[in-house]
């Protein structure tokens, strides 16, 4: 089995670091740079997701896709169009409907940020912005309850602007579970490393 791990959008596969550190599957793990995938010059999350779609498409044997906010969202659609294909699914921090008003506030405060902060992480400024703004029609409400592999649903304690989204995940997918992470924030895989890694542990070992 390999496992897929996905940053979230402000992060990078390093975030990762601690988390994997202690997992006990590290040789089948493969942790991406979501922003190697992007297939236009013009940042979009449609060019990014198809970039992503054919990276995991050529993997030849039964996967599991963690991933966390951008992460997430990326590994929630492509379970839903390829449901034979994803072993398992973690979501982590994981809108499933776009708060519109939530993108417009970052995208504001990312023009106050400093340039060089984006350029860390491979993208300008004004890619990350055009790739915020083009997930705001994102809407996989409806198709939810199509997944029906085992899905785990995580959250973290003071992460209140994705709390409502996972408490809906997990009652409209068929086969998740829930768990809150206390006193971990957003980016839960840096927040509570040792937390979130006794959970994907114990989830992946019941496949």
């Amino acid at each position: 089995m390999k496992y897929i791990l996905l940053h979230g959008l402000g992060q990078a596969p390093s975030s990762w670091d601690k988390t994997v550190s202690l997992l006990y599957n590290r040789d089948d793990l493969a942790i991406p740079n979501l922003w190697d995938f992007i297939r236009a010059d013009t940042v979009c999350y449609e060019s990014l997701y198809a970039g992503f779609a054919e990276y995991v498409d050529i993997i030849n044997e039964p996967f599991s896709l963690c991933g966390l906010s951008l992460g997430g969202i990326l590994a929630l659609q492509y379970a839903l169009e390829n449901p034979m294909r994803v072993s398992s699914l973690a979501l982590i921090g994981t809108q499933f409907s776009m708060p519109k008003g939530l993108i417009k506030l970052q995208n504001i405060m990312f023009r106050f940020m400093p340039n060089k902060m984006f350029e860390d992480m491979g993208v300008t400024k004004k890619q990350f912005m055009s790739l915020c703004s083009s997930m705001a029609a994102l809407d996989f409400t409806e198709k939810l309850s199509d997944i029906q592999c085992p899905t785990l649903v995580i959250y973290g304690e003071k992460d209140s602007a994705n709390r409502k989204a996972a408490i809906q995940l997990e009652k409209r997918i068929p086969h998740a579970s829930l768990h809150m992470i206390s006193g971990a924030s957003h980016e839960v895989n840096t927040d509570a490393p040792d937390c979130l890694a006794t959970l994907l542990n114990n989830f992946w070992d019941k496949l």
